[in-house]
């Protein structure tokens, strides 16, 4: 689905054992808290995963994942590869561009670009503000203002996302395949991406060796 199917559709609260925790959306919808694999989760692409919730109703979910590298891409690189700048230009970037994380964002989409970003920037018709201080877009236009330096102050790119059916979220929940938290900025954009699933466990009380790899025995 796409992230700005979430406004004005019918919504319908997630049910589970995990709901309440740290949840604090008036609606019971997760979008713009982050959500927690547990151990049971078997599917290697989210395996100890914390996901941000751009969009949640009665058709579906989005979200990014902010805790897995895209590996060998690095943001300098990728903006040559796209023609934005020229390869001489990677030396004349802003900091924030240098330093700038790119992520897997999830097994959908992954030939586009998402960037997850703090909502003191703006495009009109194509930034989709969340929760918190937190906008989601997804047009090189974003790309081109971090290189000048006139993006926002804190930003990832996300390489695809994850995507969920009608209730498909919700049944994962129940059967305790998923945690959830109230996001903060150091959890999504915060340089430490290995100590992240950790520290997500935390804010809610938990230490990752309490939990079970048994579903139902959180």
């Amino acid at each position: 689905m796409s992230p700005e199917g979430r406004t004005g559709k019918t919504r319908k609260p997630v049910a589970g054992r995990s709901a309440g925790i740290g949840h604090n959306a008036e609606d019971g919808y997760l979008d713009g808290q982050l959500l927690i694999a547990m151990p049971v989760m078997s599917d290697p692409r989210f395996e100890r995963s914390v996901i941000y919730m751009c969009a949640h109703s009665s058709e579906g979910a989005m979200g990014i994942i902010v805790n897995r590298p895209a590996g060998s891409i690095d943001f300098p690189g990728l903006l040559v590869q796209l023609d934005i700048i020229q390869k001489a230009d990677q030396i004349h970037l802003p900091e924030n561009a240098e330093m700038m994380k790119v992520m897997k964002g999830g097994p959908v989409d992954t030939g586009r670009g998402f960037v997850l970003h703090s909502s003191d920037f703006y495009i009109q018709d194509a930034t989709l503000n969340i929760d918190d201080g937190i906008s989601l877009t997804a047009t090189v236009d974003i790309l081109k203002a971090i290189a000048k330096g006139s993006g926002p102050k804190h930003a990832i790119l996300a390489l695809g996302y994850a995507g969920w059916g009608p209730g498909q979220l919700e049944t994962e929940i129940q059967h305790n395949g998923w945690l959830h938290c109230d996001a903060d900025s150091e959890l999504i954009f915060g340089a430490d991406v290995d100590e992240k699933y950790a520290r997500a466990l935390r804010k809610i009380g938990i230490e990752a060796g309490m939990l079970s790899n048994d579903a139902g025995h959180a």
